[in-house]
This record gives C-alpha cells, structure tokens and sequence, in this order.
C-alpha cells in the first residue's frame, strides 16, 4: 500500500493558494484515478483507491501547514504505511511555476509543512515532490506570497505542473524512486 500526501491549509480562504499546490495535486490525482477524498478522521481529509494495479491512500491533512505531522503519523501508523511508501507533494518557492523537482530526503528548507513531517515521522528520509511557486516580486514578503491565490495570467501554467504532478504521481506507485527522478528532474 502506498500513501500520498498533498500539504495544504484547511478551509476555502486558503483554497487556491500557492501554498495549497499540494492539496490541488491530490484533488488532480483523485479526480484522474477515480478516488473519493471522502473519509474524515485523524485530521485529515483522505480516500483509499487503486493505481497502477496498487491500493493507495490519497491524504490532504486537514492542520494547519506548520502541523501536517499530527495527521500524517495516525494515518500511516493505522494503515501500516512505511514512511518509505510514502510521497509528500508541496510548494516550493525555489523552483519557477510549472517546475517540480523530486527529492528522496534531506532537511525541511524552511518549510514548515515538511519540518512537522520530520518531526512526527523521525527521519528526514521523506520522498518528496516539490512543486514551483516561485519567488515574490518585491516589496511582496513571502509568507503573503504563499497565501495569494494564483493570478488569472498564471493559471495555464498552473495547470501544466498540476497535470505533470498527476504523472508523477501515479508512476511513483510502481516504479523505483531513483529511476522516477531520474524520469523527472
């Protein structure tokens, strides 16, 4: 069994937000594979389904961002998922819109979604996909940045990284992590 994981802020202020890229992927990918996001317990907003021949879990914690680890930990530890078996998919300021990078570990960067995931998991070996936000413009700071909604001239582009996180997503479920980033970054 897999698991995947969209990092997010709860609630319709946040909605299409730079930083609920990971939440848009997981509704992407649910809405592709035919999978309900229609369970509710252990803070999170998830659904089980099948991918590539593999049941999966489909998981948008429903924390807040700096405490995604409170939900994701039941949740792995009620199904028996390894956090090997696991993909988390997030913004990342570093990267360009329409960009993703894949990483198999490493520190949290100064997102607090993935230092809570490191926390509660234990371990910085967290397979991640990195969707790109970008940088802002000055004067904008970034934490306003990470909460704008995508501009109408962005949408196209958003669309793009979200259909390609889907792709990455779906061969995460059969295929060798090494050769997926390799595929993909």
């Amino acid at each position: 069994m897999k698991c995947i994981v969209g990092l997010g802020n709860p609630g319709a202020k946040y909605a299409n937000t730079r930083h609920n890229i990971g939440f848009l992927a997981i509704d992407a990918l649910a809405e592709k594979h035919g999978i309900a996001l229609s369970e509710s317990k252990f803070k999170a907003l998830f659904g089980t389904g099948m991918i590539n021949g593999e049941r999966v879990v489909l998981v948008k914690p429903l924390t807040y961002m700096n405490i995604s680890g409170e939900a994701v930990r039941p949740l792995l530890d009620f199904y028996k998922i390894a956090v090997e078996d696991m993909l988390v998919i997030y913004d990342d300021l570093d990267l360009p819109l329409e960009k993703l990078r894949l990483r198999s570990k490493g520190s949290a960067g100064g997102h607090n979604g993935v230092k809570s995931l490191i926390q509660h998991l234990g371990t910085q070996e967290i397979k991640r996909l990195k969707l790109g936000v970008g940088r802002p413009p000055a004067p904008i700071q970034v934490i306003d940045w990470v909460l704008m909604n995508f501009s109408k001239a962005e949408q196209g582009s958003l669309q793009h990284v979200l259909n390609a996180s889907v792709d990455v997503a779906t061969d995460f479920i059969d295929t060798p992590f090494l050769a997926l980033m390799n595929r993909y970054n």
